[in-house]
């Protein structure tokens, strides 16, 4: 596993627990419920902080659907739309950080035709 250095916000390991416990597989409605239990109206996190294990288990299961060696890092990955990123705990998952939501408007005129 391929870790880099960044300029991240990390999460405060101590005083924010992990949001959820996996057991021995990554579990995608866990994950979904983490992200969606941080997301306002309009607004939702942008990273996905992961322990060592919790990074394992998503590699491997990302290993599953798209090929072990299409997922030898997870450096650089997205997850349901949010970045994700080691931290130095051995379980922890959690987000943090914030995007906007963009929508797309219906322009204010009409195509003559």
């Amino acid at each position: 596993m391929n870790t880099t250095a960044s300029n991240h916000t990390y999460p405060d390991l101590y005083s924010r627990p992990s949001a959820h416990k996996f057991g021995s597989f990554w579990d995608t409605v866990a994950a979904a419920r983490v992200i969606g239990a941080n997301s306002e109206s309009g607004k939702s996190p942008a990273f996905l902080f992961l322990g060592r294990e919790e990074t394992e288990l998503l590699r491997q299961h990302l290993g599953q659907a798209f090929g072990e060696d299409s997922v030898t890092t997870l450096h650089d990955t997205y997850y349901m739309g949010l970045k994700v990123v080691t931290v130095d705990a051995e379980q922890y998952i959690g987000t943090g950080g914030e995007k906007v939501a963009q929508t797309v408007q219906t322009p204010n005129f009409r195509i003559a035709s």
